[in-house]
């Protein structure tokens, strides 16, 4: 569209809704992609407020050929999500609960609410949406009623077509349509037309489509026979969009089991997993889920064997759901390799997290090659799966082709990823010739080309292989009886669009672009780097999921573009140059990175491990390169300049006073770009390493026998926070350790890789490396007390100095204090405290260096309770810049600073990283200490 009919067309849209129109870069660039394989631009945005805006923007874009998708949560898979002309996104505002009638069990829904909202909302009342398919934590009703979703327990209660009763629709026309049973409500034109089409085809309506419970292909014309009354609502789910935008649906409830037990199964091998599904169902299980052991190695808690069936049922009592799960497994005993029966709520949970991350953790091969959909979902009769899935593995031998099926086994439905090469000419026919032959086998099994996430972009093209030439003619008449014009989504389902056009990777650059970290996952490929996001956006949860922190920018605003997945696909728009032109210099990416914290929440919760964090770094690195930054990367990124500068000055009495006078501490703020409402952190009067000096030539050391540890130093222990790194040694030398110091200053270089300074920071990097050589060369165990410095070590030392071998061997020596405790003594005890806990776990500790060691010490200390997930929104210098208090505090407010104040007197607050603790001190006014400090007052007394 040229630039002036898409001001004009955004300026007539802003005059007809109320919801909010965006036809900007960003906004554009946001929704060029699902989690599929392909790529479409919008002209703009809008995110309509109820369905007069809905029609308001049909009313408008009809009148100009411009065409529209309805948009949920953006996890389609097969492309269907993707489009030209306007995007209706309902996730910001039509994401309400209109009413939910327990009797009738009937849940009346707009069609941006979240599953889990109406699970949640229906859990009240002991009820359920019952399709629930692994994104149940950010997909919206209209996304699901759109592909027809079902999820892993429609082998007890269906598909969303067998749960939705009717749907108000608006045509691309212009008509308001209820879609029930029966046409007698609809429009003349549409009931006249609806009565031809299926009058004149009964035989091929009833005769024409495949019997299996996992049928989601195509139109679901057969529901139009009269013997099924007609059920326009069941036709319509799984249209893609194509004929209609939902406004408003009921859906059904179904009962809830008063309680779940989960049997997990093993099997030699993946086939006699999947022939074993189906002989399952007569026990009435809610699921039969599949996967092998190439998809899960090294997951725990998973019984012997090659591949698994997870087989869920339920019951009123524990007790009875616990004894139908065991009866399963005696059951299949015969053909099983093993079995666990697990009915705690919190392992069940565990183990079917390896299953829903499955759909993010299969894109990458074990070797580390990337893995695409495309074929995502294909379903065959469950009694033929086994034959296909053998077939299927043929199949991709024969191309050259490998993948990791996995899936919904007791309805015949299979999800895999493939390492199709989707960058270059060849890899590409090789996708199309195995399409092509798939839909073939697909067929030969009497099976749907998809089973779930409907065909979208990514197969509607092989529709007539399925059903024939005159099926497919008469899906095209029912398009064109729905959406005579075209408007609703063209190109998919309908006079579809080839399946090797639109891909996502065409405008990318075909040579690795020049950065600076060594991306050694993604073979130094910053584009490889960044097309880790498929979209399942996981990051897009909007509540803290167990111990979990990805993403706080997102919880707190809302916004996809504060979202991981946002961001990468910013960054991918950028490296394709059509959307966002600017490169590096993009301030659509500037604007988006601002609020990301570096908490590096999704290195670890993200199921392909973007890392956020570093491309964030390697964009304001190129983004300020040769220009002005702002005032805070030399404040707050310089940070251990000044600090040590002070110390050497000895200027700590004199900073802290004039810090105290309010008219120089406002001016000091404005000048370093600090956020007016923070306190300017205290300076320790006596740094650690003085301290340590002295101490060194005071304090006996241990014997000759003692294992040796290198303290790490870092910034804000040394010169804020000295009284951790004090009472660690204190704890290192009582559990028989002989603590050293380095001689010289040393520094992770965190600083200044969070605010995108990367050729100082490796400068730093390296002039470490210089310090700790002996230590090195002694090969002595380097012990972190603050977990950001600690991480930083771990991580992007190494990948910011990748050609210094001394990177590596640094980064392998380093461990958090209690894993060096747990490593290095590990037949000390620690004194008992016997206390409560509540506090933080530090956002790096969880995403880079695990908080497993932590844990354990805490519990032989007698330090009772859990720490809170999420983030605490300071996030090292984030919290202090000008501009992000308020999201600093809603971060710290979604679950610390409540557990802080709930929790009882006597309770120990417990936060191990720096800036956890100040922002409980300048928030609560409550002060936190780190583990070190609470085991070091009780050996000495406190």
């Amino acid at each position: 569209m040229a630039d002036h009919q898409a001001d004009e067309l955004e300026q007539a849209l802003r005059r007809a809704v109320r919801g909010d129109v965006s036809f900007d870069t960003a906004s554009r660039a946001l929704m060029t992609m699902d989690a599929s394989n392909y790529r479409r631009v919008p002209d703009g945005v809008v995110a309509p407020r109820d369905a007069d805006d809905v029609a308001a923007v049909l009313a408008v874009c009809r009148e100009r050929g411009v065409p529209v998708v309805a948009r949920g949560a953006g996890t389609s898979i097969a492309g269907q999500a993707t489009g030209l002309g306007v995007v209706l996104d309902f996730t910001r505002h039509m994401r309400g609960i209109v009413s939910l009638d327990p009797e009738r069990r009937t849940a009346v829904v707009q069609p941006g609410v979240i599953l889990d909202d109406l699970r949640t909302a229906a859990g009240a009342h002991g009820l359920t949406f019952g399709p629930d398919p692994s994104t149940h934590s950010r997909c919206t009703l209209g996304g699901m009623i759109g592909n027809n979703s079902c999820g892993s327990h429609s082998v007890a209660w269906g598909t969303t077509a067998d749960n939705v009763h009717e749907l108000d629709v608006l045509t691309y026309g212009g008509e308001r349509v209820r879609a029930a049973q029966g046409l007698h409500d609809l429009p003349a034109r549409l009931r006249d037309g609806i009565r031809s089409l299926a009058g004149h085809h009964l035989a091929l309506l009833r005769t024409g489509f495949p019997e299996l419970p996992r049928r989601i292909s195509g139109y679901a014309l057969d529901e139009l026979l009269p013997e099924k009354n007609a059920d326009l609502a069941r036709a319509l789910t799984g249209s893609e969009g194509t004929l209609g935008v939902v406004t408003e649906a009921t859906v059904r409830l179904v009962e809830a089991p008063g309680a779940r037990a989960l049997a997990v199964l093993g099997y030699p091998d993946e086939s006699a997993a999947a022939e074993a599904a189906h002989t399952l169902l007569p026990y009435g299980p809610l699921t039969v889920e599949g996967m092998a052991a190439d998809l899960v190695a090294g997951a725990s808690g998973l019984p012997k064997g090659g591949a698994w069936l997870f087989v869920e049922v339920g019951g009123a009592t524990r007790e009875e759901a616990l004894s139908r799960a065991q009866g399963v497994a005696r059951a299949a005993a015969e053909a099983t390799t093993g079995h666990t029966v697990v009915a705690d709520p919190a392992g069940q949970r565990a183990l079917w997290r390896v299953r829903e991350d499955a759909s993010g953790t299969a894109t990458r091969m074990p070797d580390g090659s990337e893995a695409w959909p495309g074929w995502e979902d294909c379903a065959v009769p469950p009694p033929r799966l086994g034959a296909y899935l053998r077939d299927f593995r043929a199949l991709m031998a024969q191309h050259g082709l490998r993948g990791t099926p996995y899936g919904h086994f007791g309805d015949g439905c299979i999800h895999v990823r493939i390492d199709f090469d989707l960058l270059t000419e060849p890899g590409i026919r090789i996708f199309r010739a195995f399409s092509s032959d798939l839909a073939d086998l697909v067929v030969a099994h009497g099976g749907s080309l998809s089973g779930e996430h409907g065909d979208g972009l990514a197969r509607a093209e092989l529709l007539p292989r399925v059903y024939g030439d005159e099926m497919v003619g008469l899906f095209s008449r029912f398009k064109d009886l729905w959406d005579p014009e075209g408007g609703l989504n063209p190109g998919v389902l309908a006079r579809p669009q080839r399946l090797d056009q639109n891909l996502r990777f065409d405008p990318l650059p075909r040579r690795p672009v020049d950065v600076e970290f060594g991306y050694p996952h993604d073979k130094g490929d910053f584009s490889a780097a960044v097309r880790r996001c498929v979209g399942v956006a996981k990051c897009r949860n909007e509540s803290v999921s167990g111990s979990g922190v990805m993403c706080p920018s997102y919880r707190v605003t809302g916004e996809e573009k504060h979202s991981t997945r946002g961001r990468a696909r910013l960054l991918h728009e950028m490296l394709a140059g059509e959307v966002v032109q600017d490169g590096w210099r993009s301030e659509e990416v500037r604007d988006a990175l601002d609020l990301c914290l570096s908490c590096k929440g999704c290195r670890s919760d993200c199921p392909v491990e973007v890392d956020m964090a570093t491309y964030k770094a390697e964009f304001l690195h190129h983004h300020y390169e040769g220009r002005v930054r702002p005032a805070a990367h030399y404040s707050m990124g310089w940070l251990p300049v000044w600090l040590r500068a002070a110390s050497l000055l000895r200027a700590a009495p004199a900073a802290n006073a004039l810090a105290g006078v309010p008219a120089l501490a406002a001016l000091a703020k404005r000048m370093g770009g600090i956020a007016p409402e923070r306190d300017i952190p205290e300076l320790a009067r006596e740094p650690f390493t003085r301290w340590w000096r002295e101490h060194a030539r005071t304090v006996p050391r241990a014997g000759n026998d003692a294992r040796t540890v290198v303290l790490w130093p870092d910034t804000f222990t040394n010169h804020l926070s000295p009284s951790v790194g004090r009472s660690a040694v204190a704890v290192l030398e009582a559990a028989g350790l002989r603590v050293v110091v380095p001689p010289g200053p040393v520094c992770c270089g965190l600083t200044w890789v969070s605010t995108g300074q990367l050729d100082r920071a490796r400068a730093v990097m390296r002039r470490t490396l210089d310090v700790m050589a002996p230590a090195l060369d002694a090969g002595l165990p380097v012990v972190g007390l603050e977990p950001s410095c600690t991480a930083a070590l771990r991580t992007d030392l190494p990948e910011l100095l990748g050609a210094d071998p001394r990177a590596a061997r640094l980064a392998g020596s380093v461990s958090t204090f209690a894993q060096a405790l747990e490593e290095y003594a590990p037949d000390w005890r620690p004194p008992k405290v016997d206390r409560p806990v509540v506090g933080q776990t530090h956002c790096h500790q969880h995403a880079v260096l695990g908080d497993a060691a932590e844990r354990r010490l805490r519990e032989r200390a007698g330090l009772t309770g859990a720490l809170s997930g999420g983030c605490c929104g300071l996030a090292g210098n984030f919290g202090f810049e000008d501009g992000h208090y308020d999201v600093s505090v809603a971060c710290a407010e979604e679950q610390l600073l409540p557990s802080v104040r709930a929790a009882d007197p006597g309770t120990e607050i417990l936060a191990d990283g720096y800036s956890c603790r100040t922002q409980l001190h300048q928030l609560a006014g409550r002060r936190a200490r780190h583990l070190a400090e609470v085991l070091a007052d009780r050996l000495l007394g406190g």
